[in-house]
């Protein structure tokens, strides 16, 4: 299952903490342990160094509710890896009187995990719980805190004003292999990147992700700065100096971080300064509440105000989504993204589906739009309808069924069968009364989240997907997909057979079909009727049966001064390999400023010229006869809406059959709209 990682959308720096400490996986791990070299640092400091220097561990996951093909070959990892309790995320230092530093990003990555607690860890592996946070600086990426048990640790000497071009160190523990140093030089100062109120510290010592939060050591010893960035196309890293540690307030978390936040369907952003200061100290769980709070809060008035500033040409509002809101109606049962081009129209998003059977009829189609998976999954018919609906274990078992996930062992990859029950299930309801159900299933091997956006239809259901690191990013993924929700385009399709399921669930219908009224009876009759048409038939036009297909195809237009999802075109095929097909089509006036594609397309319908003057035409051994149902009473009278009404069969087929056809259909058909 390709599935794309939600992004909580930041500046320049910020995504590069983000690469720079995301993903640490067990072979960036391994690297830090064996392939660094011991720097020239006098032998004498080490002791001191190691004492001093401490590993940031996290405790792994015990329960694992997923299933696999097979079991997981965890002989493949190193021993001491499947063997630790905890992951290494980092490294932490000793100040003295009880203070310990790291990064912000290092011990952030507790903040609504799976895996439970940072700590820290000596070399002699006794961890360490953390007590309280007593100094936080998102900007400057540095946490100071205390531990509920004392270490024998003194803490490293200060030296607050280094010089430049001196020899550094860069310490960090991997793995809890012990204190791995390497050298370089204090090469120069840069000023940070949103308003330049500070200088980091450039070195060239080499830095890997188990040195984020880390001591950057003077020739004696002495701490200089925290370790913190690596550079992305040079050995050139970033630490920030240990005078802005000291200097920082104690008693306050300081959050003060320029972000932006951006959808999928249109390339603006909206910029924003995340900031926000709470008092201190606080235990872990207290302080990663309060911040889970504030950043989610700044996220929604993010998308609020990225909304609100750009109302007016938002579709469907704006003159750049009539294009769409008089184009024909598309029928394709993948659903698709409605996103602004760089001219400003707005059109579907153009995804190209793979697909993969899942027998019994049943299949799943899957495209990757923006950053997330879109899925079309068609209800095999082995699975009961009521089981399907109601049980998001079985539809989300299909998925992985016919869209492969893997998990990672090693080098090996194992596909992952069963995501058990989702940690939560809610239902939202977006702007035109489409109910969605959303399920959360947490990947605890990963600490990430999964979460399906699902909307049920007639032949089964289609979902969006997307995979996010549990916390604040997990927040976001449910808010974006709450907001692109409004952006979806699809028809409703399925079986006769399926319909009849289908509408038993009332709960979760959309709004649109308490103003529908379906009646069909096999080998009898077809009975459609809405607000705006009827079409009612019987079986001279066309065979019925519980395998011919009906298609509402759901599209966006213009009702008075709003915007409607209505059905916009009706579509039954029946007969052998659905040969018969019979539709009745809505299209609705365009405006003046349209192109001439749409305004010669108008004049077509109002004329009754050809396809729409039935008369047959033939094309690839297919028959069809086309016929406006409502035309005008004059050409003085301009109606807002035409409909047409539409008779396919397959061969060569002669005009009076097809006409007796069409005839059939046409008085059949009802319009209640002009």
């Amino acid at each position: 299952m390709k599935m794309c990682l939600a992004r909580k959308r930041k500046g320049a720096r910020a995504e590069r903490w983000a690469r720079f400490v995301g993903n640490l996986g067990l072979m960036s791990l391994l690297l830090i342990a064996f392939s660094a070299r011991a720097g020239e640092l006098d032998p004498s400091l080490l002791p001191m160094v190691q004492a001093n220097t401490f590993e940031v561990v996290i405790p792994k996951p015990v329960n694992d509710p997923l299933s696999y093909e097979k079991p997981l070959p965890l002989d493949l990892l190193p021993y001491q890896f499947r063997n630790d309790k905890y992951f290494s995320i980092g490294t932490a230092f000793a100040l003295g009187h009880g203070r310990y530093v790291t990064a912000a990003h290092v011990l952030s990555a507790g903040i609504g995990s799976l895996w439970g607690t940072p700590a820290i860890r000596e070399a002699n592996g006794k961890v360490h719980a953390i007590g309280k946070i007593v100094k936080f600086s998102l900007a400057e990426d540095f946490v100071m805190f205390t531990l509920d048990d004392e270490t024998a640790a003194k803490g490293l000497v200060v030296d607050a004003h280094p010089m430049l071009n001196q020899v550094v160190y860069a310490v960090g523990n991997a793995l809890g292999t012990g204190v791995v140093i390497r050298d370089g030089l204090y090469t120069s100062d840069t000023p940070e990147e949103q308003d330049g109120r500070w200088k980091w510290m450039r070195f060239s010592a080499a830095a890997s992700p188990g040195n984020s939060g880390g001591p950057l050591l003077d020739p004696h010893g002495k701490v200089i700065g925290v370790v913190l960035m690596k550079s992305e196309n040079e050995n050139l890293n970033y630490a920030l100096p240990i005078d802005r540690v000291l200097a920082a307030p104690e008693g306050v978390a300081n959050i003060d971080q320029r972000q932006y936040y951006q959808l999928d369907v249109f390339e603006a952003r909206q910029l924003g300064d995340f900031k926000a200061q709470f008092p201190l100290p606080l235990d872990f769980a207290g302080f990663a509440t309060t911040y889970l709070r504030l950043a989610n809060a700044f996220a929604d008035g993010q998308l609020r105000d990225l909304l609100k500033n750009n109302r007016s040409t938002l579709f469907p509002a704006g003159g750049g989504a009539d294009p769409l809101l008089y184009s024909r109606t598309y029928v394709d049962a993948f659903p698709s993204l409605i996103q602004r081009a760089g001219d400003g129209r707005w059109g579907l998003s153009p995804e190209q589906p793979s697909r993969s059977d899942l027998g019994h009829n049943g299949y799943v189609q899957m495209a990757q739009i923006g950053n997330q998976s879109v899925f079309h999954l068609r209800r095999p018919d082995d699975v009961p309808a009521d089981r399907f609906y109601a049980d998001p274990k079985v539809a989300m078992d299909l998925l992985l069924k016919g869209s492969p996930f893997f998990r990672s062992v090693g080098a090996e990859q194992v596909r992952v069968v069963s995501l058990g029950e989702p940690a939560s299930s809610s239902s939202f309801v977006d702007a035109y009364q489409r109910r969605w159900q959303v399920h959360v299933w947490p990947l605890a091997y990963m600490n990430s989240e999964l979460t399906s956006f699902t909307l049920p239809v007639p032949d089964g259901s289609v979902s969006l997907v997307r995979l996010a690191k549990a916390g604040e990013h997990a927040h976001n993924s449910i808010l974006d997909l709450k907001a692109l929700a409004d952006f979806i385009y699809l028809s409703y399709s399925g079986t006769l057979a399926q319909w009849k399921d289908y509408l038993h669930q009332t709960a979760l219908l959309p709004a649109a079909f308490d103003r529908i009224h379906l009646d069909f009876d096999y080998g009898k009759s077809f009975s459609y009727r809405s607000d705006r048409f009827a079409v009612n038939y019987d079986a001279r036009l066309q065979k019925l049966a519980p395998d011919s297909k009906l298609t509402l195809a759901f599209t966006y237009f213009r009702d008075g001064d709003k915007v409607a999802w209505d059905v916009g075109s009706a579509l039954v095929e029946a007969g052998t390999n659905n040969s018969q097909v019979v539709r009745v089509n809505r299209r609705p006036r365009p405006t003046v400023d349209l192109n001439d594609e749409y305004q010669n397309k108008w004049k077509q319908l109002l004329h009754g010229e050809h396809p729409t003057d039935g008369v047959v035409s033939v094309n690839n051994d297919f028959s069809y006869i086309n016929r406006v149902v409502n035309p005008p009473g004059s050409p003085a009278k301009a109606p807002s809406v035409l409909y047409t009404a539409y008779y396919a069969d397959t061969g060569t087929q002669p005009q009076a059959a097809m006409q007796k056809k069409l005839d059939l259909l046409m008085t059949g058909i009802k319009v209640s709209e002009h």
